[in-house]
């Protein structure tokens, strides 16, 4: 007789059968998990992605393919910023660090750098824990872990993540490092790119806190993460490196609040009808009801984070759901879910007439009404 599948393992081959046989799954990084906090509430994102199902080719096999994603160049030109960034063992990086983040400590005139490689996620998570734990207790010395990969819990399922880089102070304390290529001039960058570097690190954040908690566990003294992370960019047109520290308080208790709604993956998988499967060798028709049996919840905010959102979009308009005209929109109608039922409630044929979001429609159609009588009433020239 078998030995039982464990709570675990069930769930791990549930979602391998989700993506299909044969299909490898696709890493969940911080951007996408920055994006799946700004929208807790579409289950069909949390499972696809929490399943590791790549959402790019699935949305090229229901026709509705999407151009979301870094351009090669902007990747190969984030690459060799880098690499000049962390160049020499990381000098310029730790300077910065230093002159940033913690004036108060010894300047570094060195690092250790611990070697991070191990098979698979999930032993470069233990090997960078160990790593951690080492150079917290290593009090006095600088340390830059170069790519880390880090595990955060999402929905019940692990998520693994690699910031660019995490450096141990020497009071043991933790700060995450985000290299971006994008240019600071005269001290400042955008500040939308700032704002979504900012959600990034503070996934990173969260993550390196639950870690901690793991090493507490374990009865090692629990280190403090920083939550000002330093950002690192080009200064100006030139390819010199700059920094900023960047309070993200605001974003990491969003994230954190965020994160906690998301429905348990195991719990929307098991809602799914049996033999429901994302693969995007499957025909249009089975795929297009595989993706339709899990709910979503759609906004104009998705087009920018989601590789899936043209196709959403298309089924919300379709339905005629307000959440197509944004989620401000769709928080001021309460209950009313649909254009039809906006429009019926307007000129008065349904809802309840105490209900303020009918009533602000009623008084708007009446205002809308007179205007129009108004103007017919006027003599042409």
């Amino acid at each position: 007789m078998p030995p039982p599948r464990t709570r675990g393992t069930g769930l791990r081959h549930r979602l391998a059968e989700l993506r299909g046989p044969e299909v490898p799954a696709k890493a969940l990084d911080a951007r996408a998990l920055a994006a799946l906090a700004a929208n807790p509430g579409c289950r069909r994102r949390a499972l696809l992605d929490g399943a590791g199902v790549n959402k790019a080719a699935l949305a090229g096999a229901l026709g509705a393919p999407s151009a979301f994603g870094q351009s090669q160049f902007a990747f190969t030109r984030g690459n060799a910023f880098e690499a000049k960034v962390k160049a020499d063992g990381g000098a310029e990086l730790l300077r910065l660090v230093h002159e940033r983040l913690d004036r108060r400590a010894e300047p570094p005139g060195g690092a250790r750098v611990p070697e991070l490689a191990a098979t698979g996620p999930a032993g470069r998570t233990a090997r960078t824990e160990l790593a951690l734990r080492e150079a917290a207790e290593a009090r006095g010395e600088w340390t830059l872990l170069d790519h880390p990969m880090l595990a955060l819990d999402v929905a019940g399922s692990p998520a693994y993540l690699e910031p660019d880089a995490v450096v141990v102070h020497p009071d043991g304390n933790w700060t995450v490092v985000e290299i971006k290529s994008f240019p600071m001039l005269d001290g400042s960058a955008d500040p939308a790119k700032v704002g979504a570097a900012a959600r990034q690190a503070a996934v990173y954040v969260l993550a390196l806190e639950e870690a901690a908690d793991r090493l507490g566990a374990s009865g090692a003294e629990v280190p403090r993460v920083r939550h000002r992370v330093l950002l690192v960019c080009p200064k100006d047109f030139s390819n010199l490196p700059t920094a900023a520290a960047v309070d993200i308080r605001k974003q990491r208790a969003v994230t954190a609040r965020q994160l906690a709604r998301l429905t348990r993956i195991e719990d929307i998988a098991a809602a799914l009808p049996e033999g429901t499967c994302f693969s995007p060798e499957l025909p249009a028709p089975a795929l297009t009801a595989a993706v339709e049996s899990v709910p979503a919840s759609y906004a104009p905010e998705c087009l920018s984070a989601c590789e899936l959102a043209f196709h959403c979009r298309a089924r919300s308009r379709a339905s005629g759901a307000v959440t197509s005209l944004g989620r401000s929109v769709r928080a001021e109608l309460g209950g009313l879910s649909t254009v039809e039922d906006v429009l019926s409630a307007a000129r008065g044929m349904s809802g309840d007439p105490d209900d303020p979001a009918v009533a602000a429609l009623r008084r708007a159609a009446r205002l809308r009404a007179e205007a129009l009588a108004a103007k017919e009433a006027v003599p042409c020239p």
